[in-house]
């Protein structure tokens, strides 16, 4: 004889299920970062020592790639960050047209254009400016080529991220702003803004890492060198880079120290991370 389940029994065991397949989710999901990090702090630690974070990729080191890194990531950010985010302002409050839906789907293109697709349009685009006389062919293979590039895969993904960012502020945050008499730019600036200012943050950081681990694009603008910072028209050297050559040349030392190098790339974005993270909360509770 089947004995009569409870309604609130099963719906206890259905809650209990649905816990437990969602923990079993986040594990899944959690894994291949737990392995990476895992697997590039065993490895690294062994190859990371004091002359590596100091020296010149020339002399076995990094500090050069470091440097170039830092420059790169600045620069790009410095242009990226508000074109992008006021992309994204225009698209999630004037957006509603046909240009607006034009320059969304334009957005939504570049987002999905490979990396070392927009690699080569740079390096076209400032060889064929060089050829005609607008630019110099030196800069064909230089830090401001290295900037263009990596700005250039930034800038939509910042831009899609900021406008749904402020998609999520409330329509009635705007409207008791309006009513108030303040005006619509002001609104904007005053009120919706600071409102998605955490997930703009967070938006940004998403685009500097979007772009700090790059080395497609960089291999035909930016090269790579084996000397310190020299200008904005001289190659540059970065992290992603001296990993791609030396994961893939024929030394095993230098197969061992890229992890090293991998190392140093992931706890620079995590750092990064959790300094603006920190800002961030620091920021709302002054508020």
């Amino acid at each position: 004889m089947k004995l009569p389940v409870d309604r609130d029994t099963r719906r206890r065991w259905i809650d209990v299920a649905m816990g437990v397949a969602a923990f079993v989710c986040v594990v899944i999901a959690i894994i291949p970062l737990g392995s990476i990090l895992l697997e590039a702090s065993i490895r690294g630690l062994r190859s990371l020592s004091p002359a590596l974070l100091t020296s010149t990729t020339g002399g076995g080191g990094i500090g050069n790639a470091i440097q170039g890194t830092l420059i790169l990531i600045l620069l790009s950010a410095l242009v990226s960050l508000p074109v992008g985010i006021l992309t994204g302002i225009y698209l999630a409050e004037f957006g509603k047209n046909r240009l607006g839906a034009a320059v969304r789907f334009f957005v939504e293109v570049m987002t999905q254009v490979p990396s070392m697709v927009v690699g080569i349009f740079v390096y076209s685009l400032v060889l064929e400016l060089g050829l005609i006389g607008l630019g110099s062919p030196r800069l064909v293979f230089s830090t401001i080529s290295g900037v263009l590039a990596l700005s250039t895969i930034m800038v939509p993904f910042v831009a899609r991220t900021s406008e749904e960012a402020l998609r999520l502020v409330p329509i009635a945050v705007r409207e008791s702003s309006l009513a108030l008499g303040i005006p619509r730019y002001r609104t904007i600036l005053r009120v919706v803004v600071p409102s998605a200012s955490s997930a703009l943050v967070t938006g940004g950081l998403l685009g500097i890492a979007r772009v700090a681990g790059e080395t497609a694009p960089l291999l035909v603008t930016a090269f790579g060198s084996n000397d310190w910072f020299r200008g904005l028209d001289q190659p540059i050297e970065s992290l992603p880079h001296t990993i791609y050559v030396w994961a893939t040349g024929p030394y095993v030392a230098q197969n061992q120290a890229a992890w090293g190098v991998s190392l140093v790339l992931v706890v620079m974005m995590l750092g990064l991370s959790i300094v603006s993270r920190v800002v961030i909360r620091l920021r709302s509770v002054s508020r």
